[in-house]
């Protein structure tokens, strides 16, 4: 089974304690139509287990299928380097057929982020080393797709339905309290 290779820090993404029975890592692309339902699919899972989960989520755009990834999760940086970032994920989630350079400057309006900076920053790349990183650091835990997900560490290849997911991290508590 594979393993996550870069341990959750704390320049990741958290939503949760870090004293949750259970991490669960996703590796996602904004552009990619699998993790837009598993966004709403990890939303009901969130609330499902409350404080006994933490939610990671990192950068794994595939620019060669999906022309605006790199800018949407470059656009994503850019709103969490504002205190912002879940709330651009999920925009970026639940809109995900109108990624473009136009969308992103509304959302960034939305959010009372200035357009023109987000505009700067996707000229510059200023975000792109971050975005590389965490997709590097996912090629070298084996993440060839997306998305994909990691419990507790160990790699999760089931199915992305509420159903397998709740049963998965279940265990993955049940493994964590009686090893």
């Amino acid at each position: 089974m594979a393993k996550l290779k870069v341990p959750v820090s704390p320049d990741d993404h958290v939503q949760g304690s870090d004293n949750a029975e259970v991490t669960l890592v996703e590796y996602g692309d904004y552009e990619c139509h699998d993790c837009g339902l598993a966004y709403s699919i990890v939303k009901q899972v969130q609330k499902h287990f409350g404080t006994r989960l933490r939610f990671v989520f990192r950068n794994f755009p595939l620019t060669k299928v999906h022309p605006h990834a790199e800018s949407a999760a470059e656009t994503a940086e850019f709103a969490g380097a504002h205190k912002k970032f879940w709330e651009m994920h999920d925009l970026l989630f639940e809109k995900q057929d109108r990624l473009g350079d136009a969308f992103f400057s509304e959302l960034a309006g939305k959010l009372e982020l200035s357009p023109a900076e987000l505009n700067q920053a996707l000229e510059s790349n200023k975000f792109a080393a971050r975005v590389r990183a965490e997709f590097s650091d996912g090629v070298r835990s084996g993440v060839n797709r997306t998305p994909t997900f990691f419990l507790n560490g160990d790699r999760y290849d089931g199915p992305v339905e509420f159903t397998d997911l709740v049963s998965a991290i279940d265990k993955a508590v049940a493994t964590a309290r009686h090893p």
